[in-house]
């Protein structure tokens, strides 16, 4: 389905105009360029210069927040971890006595091992959260290469077409 004019692009946008293209939806907006016919593509372009800008500064918005993010994860699993190391310690400590019966002592046993069945589950958890994060990274790295080659694809087309420019 292409976009044979701005006024069909705004609608599918959700914007009145140029000036309402919010950071939220330049994505929306990069992602439509294909779609869109090769003159309206290059009048958009000509229209908002600062294109590729807010684009950076979208990606540059999630590389921070997944910063933070990784920041505050290694922060929690390094207060579960402590808290696990501490209980394994009390729980290895309580072993060394001598006034344990078999119960007491299988019991224990048994702490220990639920222990580190939930240290395995958090190591698994935080290894799938991370891995979600670099998706979300790559999909934004991807979105920017995008960007650059929609915006530098869209002016060397229009250079091309009037004459004035022949792409290398």
């Amino acid at each position: 389905m292409g976009y044979v004019n701005e006024a069909a692009l705004k609608r599918k946008l959700d914007i009145p105009n140029w000036r309402n293209l919010s950071k939220a939806k330049v994505l929306k907006f990069a992602a439509a360029m294909p779609e869109m016919a090769t003159e309206v593509r290059l009048k958009l372009i000509e229209q908002f210069p600062a294109f590729k800008d807010l684009g950076k500064a979208d990606i540059d918005a999630v590389t921070e927040a997944h910063k933070s993010t990784l920041a505050a994860n290694e922060n929690s699993q390094n207060h579960f971890y402590k808290a696990s190391q501490d209980q394994r310690d009390a729980l290895q400590a309580d072993l060394g006595r001598d006034d344990l019966s078999w119960a007491q002592r299988e019991a224990l046993h048994d702490r220990l091992d639920q222990n580190v069945q939930r240290v395995g589950e958090k190591d698994s958890e935080s290894k799938q959260f991370l891995g979600s994060g670099m998706k979300v990274v790559a999909a934004a790295g991807a979105a920017a290469l995008g960007l650059g080659v929609v915006f530098v694809g869209g002016k060397i087309a229009g250079a091309s077409e009037d004459g004035s420019e022949e792409p290398q």
